[in-house]
């Protein structure tokens, strides 16, 4: 399915990022595997060689402009191009909005945006310059709806969303198409929820396949999409506008207000 595909794929080194390596390079991809954690991303290039396929590993953080440049520049000496990139690297840490620390406000935001804004940056500036476009794939979270304890990892993760369909836009020109996924699978992040409700953890091996199929040509028509996987399920997101109430002639806030009062009690 991604037979001679060139893809850059962050947060390799465990979880889901680890499982989308493997399962691209099982489809034929040739995978730049990037972590900030060196022994991970290179049992995870063991793990694709030892299945015959094709990865090399690029260590630090993609928070670093020249880290998230190395990803792409190891990808096209090694591989000849860039064909696909998968934004997956990013931290959480949990605690109640007003209990949250500087340095780890600093650190989400640092990663989980400037990263993956400097990870897609570099890879769609190859993909453009060899003319042949690519995709890309970003990860977001339900915690951009909200989830408590969550509120800065999921502004991370909505400021993402946000990425997805701007580059969407900007990248069809160039045949660069853009989706994000939502992926539900038992990692060591998604432990981090103890909700009492919290749905049932796959292994992010049955969640894979949804990034293999994005980074494939097969699915070319789609771009700017927000979808949910859970290894069963496969739904999109939304984003249309919900008018609940209107008014010609003008309003007032106390009008404002009692509309607002009815809508929250639908």
């Amino acid at each position: 399915m991604l037979a001679a595909k060139r893809v850059i794929i962050t947060g390799a080194g465990r979880g889901l990022g680890r499982a989308y390596a493997i399962a691209a390079a099982a489809a034929g991809a040739s995978v730049v595997v990037g972590d900030i954690d060196t022994d991970a991303a290179e049992q995870t290039v063991a793990a694709i060689r030892a299945s015959g396929g094709n990865g090399v590993a690029v260590t630090g953080s993609v928070a670093d402009w020249a880290v998230a440049r190395a990803l792409t520049e190891r990808c096209v000496q090694e591989f000849g191009g860039v064909d696909g990139v998968v934004a997956n690297a990013a931290i959480m840490s949990t605690a109640d909005p007003w209990d949250e620390a500087e340095d780890d406000l600093r650190a989400i935001a640092e990663v989980n945006i400037l990263g993956v804004q400097f990870t897609a940056r570099h890879a769609m500036r190859a993909m453009v310059e060899s003319g042949r476009g690519g995709s890309v794939v970003t990860v977001v979270s339900g915690a951009r709806d909200g989830i408590a304890g969550m509120s800065a990892y999921g502004a991370s993760k909505g400021a993402v969303a946000a990425m997805t369909a701007n580059w969407a836009l900007a990248g069809h020109a160039h045949g660069i198409r853009v989706n994000a996924i939502s992926p539900l699978g038992l990692t060591r992040m998604s432990q981090a929820d103890h909700r009492s409700d919290r749905p049932p953890m796959p292994d992010p091996s049955r969640v894979a396949p949804v990034v293999t199929a994005l980074l494939s040509d097969a699915s070319a028509p789609l771009t700017g999409a927000v979808l949910r996987f859970d290894g069963t399920m496969l739904g999109r997101y939304d984003s249309s506008l919900h008018t609940f109430a209107t008014s010609p002639a003008g309003w007032r806030g106390e009008d404002l207000a009692a509309a607002l009062v009815l809508e929250a009690e639908r």
